[in-house]
């Protein structure tokens, strides 16, 4: 396994990260506790959560996911083998984001930031937690699928500077040690490390969005805070929900998969979308490759990317996605892969 350094801190993280939201829904505790101690033998050392899991987030299962890492942790004491990542939800501002946790008012400020730590410190069974991430923005932004920025006039923000004093003293009592954002703008990483510079700030050390071979958003505009301000990329979503596997093609809808039992994962299902995985799909295959590989092996090389955050609901899906840390794509795969994105890019941003 190759470890990458977070930003600028001490951390040195797995390429493979472990990604935890169907911890709670679609498995159970010991398939939790299974996939732990399997991706941490394979040399995997990130370990990212957020209060809100499991997703689909609901009120009866929110905070399941901690939970069963909580009771890892509490079972075999080793906490200090992980790097320990979770989230704090924003303010709900549409109806994607949950509405049940702290009633939907999750602003980013003392109040709500201090609720969702002490609650997350409990259910981990932990005195720390070492990458403490803001879920999304407390402002209105173009995220979760949008293609314009809203022009929506905000009842109440909290400001970035008031976020990160909140933080600031979550750090110097020791309960986190770094922080970073989630679902950010190239504005809003910019701001971030403004105040953190003029007023003496924690410094954010990762950006965790959505980044694959149907959604380089990322490269665009916050590829370069990556480059010059050391801000690494947390991808998450590298398979578009399993999409880039190749198992929903031509409506196929196999038994116990995600986007047959959900159906809010729309913008993997477009007919843009069916048709750069169909192409994607199909160079795999000529070059003798896993779907899935290439597909993760592909945001393993990007220099930006300091993580590569998979998930998977059984031991064989794990074993296939840590197998890509070892996955080198060839000339001719790169470049067949650049021009279906020429052709079609982003088709799910």
């Amino acid at each position: 396994m190759e470890y990458r350094t977070l930003g600028r801190t001490d951390l040195k993280v797995s390429l493979i990260g472990l990604g935890t939201m169907t911890w709670g829904e679609q498995n159970s505790e010991a398939d939790a506790h299974e996939q732990l101690d399997y991706a941490l033998a394979r040399g995997v050392n990130l370990v990212d959560a957020a209060e809100m899991y499991p997703v689909p987030p609901k009120a009866e299962t929110q905070g399941r996911t901690e939970t069963y890492i909580g009771t890892w942790l509490a079972k075999t004491r080793r906490r200090h083998d992980i790097i320990l990542t979770s989230k704090a939800v924003g303010p709900m501002r549409d109806a994607k984001r949950p509405g049940h946790i702290r009633d939907g008012k999750t602003y980013l400020d003392r109040k709500n930031l201090t609720a969702a730590l002490d609650a997350s410190l409990k259910r981990l069974q932990t005195d720390y937690i070492d990458l403490y991430q803001l879920h999304w923005p407390d402002r209105t932004t173009a995220t979760f699928g949008q293609l314009a920025y809203p022009w929506v006039e905000d009842d109440y923000t909290v400001p970035i500077e008031e976020t990160l004093s909140v933080l600031q003293d979550f750090v110097r009592a020791g309960k986190v040690r770094h922080i970073g954002v989630s679902n950010e703008t190239p504005w809003g990483v910019a701001q971030f490390l403004k105040l953190s510079e003029t007023k003496g700030l924690p410094r954010i050390a990762s950006i965790q969005n959505p980044y694959s071979l149907v959604n380089r958003v990322y490269e665009i505009g916050l590829s370069e805070f990556s480059r010059f301000e050391q801000v690494g990329l947390l991808a998450y979503s590298p398979l578009a929900m399993g999409a880039l596997s190749g198992k929903y093609l031509d409506g196929a809808r196999p038994e116990g998969a995600r986007m047959t039992l959900f159906t809010r994962f729309t913008r993997y299902s477009s007919p843009q979308a069916e048709s750069a995985i169909r192409q994607y799909v199909q160079l795999a295959r000529d070059h003798g490759l896993s779907p899935v590989q290439m597909a993760l092996a592909w945001v393993n090389r990007q220099r930006f990317v300091a993580s590569n955050l998979i998930g998977a609901t059984s031991i064989a899906q794990l074993d296939e996605n840590i197998a890509s840390a070892e996955v080198v794509l060839s000339p001719e795969v790169v470049e067949g892969i650049e021009a279906i994105h020429s052709a079609q890019p982003n088709p799910c941003p």
